[in-house]
């Protein structure tokens, strides 16, 4: 379930979304060589957040395996700026194109309730919140952690305490069929959310996650949703608010 666009209006230029997709898109191309191999692992190594290595749990020498030819090597001195470095990295085409079309759906709305200074230090917040939750909950994980995904909970947290009935237009996909279906927002986030619990459940129980990072999803949606109450602007929501129900009510369930 692929989110595509949302029918909610915005009345100004959420100039700060953009920045951070442009952030995010010049990183992949200057930083990490658009996935090329040397360039790729040298930023997983330098970039990401590695919890082990930043709690300093890692031995001094330890080498963590990224490829046939690639590793890390940890316990060297802890990069303490990794968790603001991980969340514009990412491991792959589809990974950064993912996480930047969902902020491009719902940024420039969360954007628009707080004005754009306040946006750019939630953002951050929400970011770091993901680091700090997947790091207290594996603190021993040696695999570096990147994406912007987190940060992007934050603003999936907000957005649904803010607009839980606005229309949201996803993509579906069922093997070779594609279609698409319009949902109340409170529907696709909270699909989105269960994934991400479902998903980081095991690691609770000693288990691995898959390589993805699902309770720094969590803790940033849940930063998000809690943050949201102290940045938001009321006049500007209540003026969001009002176009909406102009819109009528949205769908109660998923219409085909």
């Amino acid at each position: 379930m692929f989110p595509y666009k949302d029918e909610n209006p915005c009345f100004h230029r959420p100039v700060v979304t953009w920045a951070i997709v442009g952030l995010n898109v010049a990183a992949w191309v200057l930083v990490q060589g658009m996935g090329s191999q040397l360039a790729l692992t040298r930023s997983l190594c330098q970039f990401g957040l590695i919890p082990a290595d930043l709690l300093g749990l890692a031995a001094r020498g330890t080498q963590v395996p990224l490829g046939p030819q690639a590793v890390c090597v940890l316990g060297v001195e802890p990069n303490w700026f990794t968790p603001l470095t991980s969340m514009f990295m990412h491991g792959g085409w589809f990974h950064l194109l993912g996480n930047m079309l969902f902020l491009w759906v719902f940024g420039d709305n969360v954007e628009d309730s707080m004005g754009r200074v306040r946006f750019g230090v939630f953002y951050l917040l929400g970011g770091l919140a993901a680091a700090a939750t997947q790091t207290l909950i594996d603190p021993q994980s040696a695999v570096p952690m990147v994406g912007a995904s987190g940060a992007i909970g934050g603003v999936m947290g907000a957005y649904v305490v803010l607009y839980p009935r606005v229309r949201i237009r996803v993509l579906i996909f069922l093997g070779f069929f594609v279609t698409t279906i319009v949902v109340p927002a409170y529907f696709m986030l909270g699909y989105w959310f269960i994934i991400q619990l479902l998903g980081g459940l095991p690691s609770l129980a000693g288990g691995r996650g898959g390589g993805v990072a699902f309770w720094a999803h969590i803790g940033g949606f849940g930063a998000g949703a809690l943050l949201i109450n102290l940045f938001k602007k009321p006049r500007r929501v209540a003026q969001h608010r009002a176009a909406l129900a102009a819109l009528g009510p949205a769908p109660r369930s998923p219409i085909w």
